[in-house]
């Protein structure tokens, strides 16, 4: 059985010495070879570029970079430095000389790129078929479609050769192939992830997507790729308040009247069991009206907002409208017909759309939904393709547009052995909940991790919805990767941010102290932002770890850059006597980094 890749068994072979980001590069290059599905891949790097990725990742060490030596998976209309991006174009590729944003916060996290992988072209599609460069295989079945837009990005992951990838969703194309290929798609929040470097599909709506094998895996990576973008003009910066679910959760569904499968009688019965599994699993299921989400839904292709989508490509196309794919090409032209006063009639009708929905949230915390509602074959895409792919974007087409977040997770497996998938949606910023449900729900269904023959492993649940956590912000040796992460892992904690402090604190490395540690002190305008880590822990985790912490540390309040507060580790003064301060490496991490 090929090496897990999961985060959790990654980390474990590299501090077990079985594996090196060097030794790694070549069992990825054997798994794609193995796999011999060329349409995965727009550009693979090369051996030789990967080796060097590798080798400094494995220079600057563990202790640096979260995700040290993690393999990954780039959509092709995301900027990697160097790198041709091509949008599953040919004709428009260019090679950009920095990479996107959080393509550059993951590189220097110590994640590697494998490569771009391909897409529906321009990201204008949920079938993943549209592409000059063929299409990836759907490692379930080969005559049963992979999803799109973001297909490679998908079936990198399912069938093993990365971690994690990074997809882009506008309508979709972040859940759709995550629920055909057995995987975690996580939509978070417009605006949370930049979207700088990005090709854009409709710019206002776009939002960079994590593939993961498990929903811990993906909340890892989004809480490093996150971070306000100052520079994208569709940045936000998370609010200051946590959101936290009270009381029984409240799970939404549409009533059997109002859902849709075309005739697919085994998926209708499958969405039914799931709402069964949600009520068993202690969440209180509510029938809500889908009229709304439907009607929003309506609005992506059948409204102004496939203008968007011109107004991003009409200058290529006047240069070059051979070069788009035929179906893509169709879809594009059409929004040349539409004027302003049309567009201003769809935001207006959006506006009145998102006031009804906020009526339907206040009956429920999330809302369960299929992440499609049937598979289809490649047969079945080529006599019908713009029909099926509206079909696809049934129970996803309205999330981006009423600013809502999303994570698909794993449902089991059809009769005909194609993968079965359910999507929770919630309000914006509450991925993080989401996340977690999804581990619950992804516990309880088990199955394997993607294609692969690895089974998940249960961890985070036991068997029930979780209640709200506590969040503990580490600055030291608590932090991913270092030698007391495991006392936050072994009680099921979550990684769910990873960023800074306000620019008010100071940071010292203790003297005496096994591991080596540091101390956090607050010192209101002398202070500066100090690299921190955020974890979630249930009541009764939060209460046995703060118990076994030694002095000189303490628990305190901390505020994050944000202006969040949340628990963290702070250092009693007395203990700066003799401490070196060592706030001017802005962390921990970095203050390891240059010892070495």
């Amino acid at each position: 059985m090929p090496r897990p890749l999961d985060l959790p068994s990654l980390r474990r072979a590299y501090v077990a010495g079985e594996l090196t980001p060097t030794a790694l590069v070549d069992d990825v290059l054997d798994r794609s070879a193995a796999l011999d599905d060329p349409a995965v891949w727009i550009h693979r790097l090369s051996r030789d570029a990967l080796l060097a990725h590798a080798r400094r990742v494995e220079a600057r060490g563990p202790a640096a970079q979260p995700l040290y030596g993690v393999p990954f998976a780039i959509k092709d209309n995301i900027d990697l430095a160097g790198v041709p991006t091509t949008a599953a174009c040919p004709e428009f590729g260019y090679t950009p000389a920095h990479s996107a944003p959080v393509v550059q916060r993951l590189l220097d996290a110590g994640a590697i790129p494998i490569g771009k992988t391909n897409l529906d072209q321009f990201a204008t599609g949920l079938v993943g078929v549209r592409s000059p460069y063929g299409v990836p295989r759907n490692p379930f079945r080969a005559d049963v479609i992979p999803g799109g837009s973001s297909s490679g990005s998908a079936v990198a992951v399912a069938a093993g050769l990365v971690s994690f990838s990074l997809g882009t969703d506008t309508a979709g194309s972040g859940r759709v192939p995550a629920g055909l290929n057995n995987l975690v798609g996580l939509k978070p929040t417009r605006g949370a992830l930049s979207s700088r470097g990005v090709v854009p599909a409709c710019r206002s709506l776009d939002c960079i997507s994590v593939f993961a094998l498990t929903c811990a895996d993906a909340g890892e990576v989004a809480a490093v790729a996150e971070a306000y973008d100052a520079a994208d003009p569709f940045g936000r910066p998370r609010p200051q308040s946590g959101h936290a679910w009270t009381g029984p959760l409240r799970i939404g569904v549409p009533p059997a009247s109002q859902r849709e499968f075309f005739g697919d009688a085994e998926a209708e019965q499958l969405f039914a069991e799931g709402v069964a599994r949600a009520a068993g699993l202690g969440a209180h299921v509510v029938e809500v009206d889908f009229t709304v989400f439907r009607e929003a839904a309506a609005l992506l292709y059948q409204g102004p907002w496939v203008a968007e989508r011109w107004a991003a490509l009409r200058a290529f196309h006047a240069e070059r409208a051979d070069a788009f794919f035929p179906v893509t090409r169709s879809i594009i032209e059409s929004a040349a017909r539409l004027s302003a006063a049309d567009a201003f009639d769809g935001f207006h009708r959006l506006a009145a759309l998102v006031r009804r929905a906020s009526e339907v949230w206040q009956k429920m915390d999330a809302l369960l939904l299929p992440t499609a509602p049937r598979p289809y074959t490649l047969a079945e895409v080529a006599a019908e393709p713009l029909l099926l792919n509206s079909r696809l974007g049934t129970y996803t087409n309205f999330v981006n547009l009423l600013d809502l977040s999303a994570v698909a997770v794993p449902a089991g497996f059809r009769r005909d052995g194609i993968p079965w998938g359910v999507t929770f949606v919630a309000p914006a910023w509450r991925e993080r909940e989401l996340l977690a449900l999804g581990a619950c729900w992804h516990d309880d269904v088990g199955g394997p991790l993607g294609a692969t023959r690895v089974p998940h492993a249960p961890s985070v649940s036991g068997g029930a919805i979780p209640t709200p956590g506590v969040r503990l912000a580490v600055v030291g040796a608590h932090l991913s990767g270092l030698p007391l992460n495991h006392q936050l892992t072994d009680r099921q904690a979550r990684l769910v941010w990873s960023g800074t402090t306000a620019p008010e604190y100071r940071l010292y490395a203790l003297p005496n102290t096994t591991p080596p540690k540091p101390g956090l002190v607050r010192v209101p305008g002398q202070g500066a932002a100090i690299a921190l880590e955020v974890w979630e822990l249930t009541p009764a985790a939060f209460g046995e770890f703060v118990a076994a912490v030694p002095p000189p540390l303490c628990i305190g309040t901390v505020t994050l850059a944000h202006g969040e507060q949340v628990k963290g580790f702070l250092c009693e003064p007395a203990a700066l006597p003799g401490a070196e301060d060592i706030t001017a490496h802005g962390g921990w991490r970095a203050y390891l980094a240059q010892r070495r």
